[in-house]
């Protein structure tokens, strides 16, 4: 599959196919962890060698990104700023009493769809969308929410319920 069609299949099927991907998701609870997160490690890998984020960009224009203390920092040294003043022109707080990135899309996404801060960005940017790390059943609703948002994380669930219905096929 190559990027145009991921990302047609996902502009034309996400929402669709929403709650049964969610659905699924919760079923892996019941499945091997370890398992689990081979498989989707894999399928991470597999996505992101075929689709290059900056011909989405989807996550940079409807996600606010949280923002650690440390990100603050390294973020408003690389700008030439202090602290206060990054908080001022760029933050808000979100409902949770968190830090978070204000407006959309975020104020560093090029025209290009590239992030101007890319080297300094923010930990929650550098792990988005979390599909690579340890515990992919224990962040089910996450990453279901994910797949709306991202062409990949849709790939990655499409094409492990796919596998498993397949292998138990078998």
């Amino acid at each position: 599959m190559d990027m145009d069609t991921i990302i047609a299949d996902w502009k034309q099927n996400a929402e669709e196919h929403g709650e049964r991907n969610l659905v699924f998701l919760r079923r892996l609870k019941m499945k091997d962890d370890r398992v689990v997160d081979r498989k989707a490690h894999r399928l991470h890998e597999e996505a992101f060698s075929i689709i290059d984020c900056t011909q989405c960009a989807n996550c940079c224009k409807t996600i606010h990104p949280l923002l650690t203390e440390e990100d603050i920092q390294r973020i408003a040294r690389h700008l030439g700023m202090d602290g206060a003043d990054f908080r001022a022109e760029y933050l808000e707080v979100d409902d949770d009493g968190s830090l978070q990135m204000k407006g959309l899309p975020c104020p560093f996404l090029g025209t290009d769809n590239r992030c101007r801060i890319y080297e300094v960005r923010p930990a929650d940017c550098v792990e988005y969308p979390h599909t690579d790390k340890e515990g992919f059943t224990f962040r089910t609703y996450g990453i279901a929410e994910n797949s709306l948002v991202c062409p990949a994380v849709f790939y990655i669930v499409e094409q492990l319920r796919a596998r498993s219905l397949k292998d138990r096929g078998r």
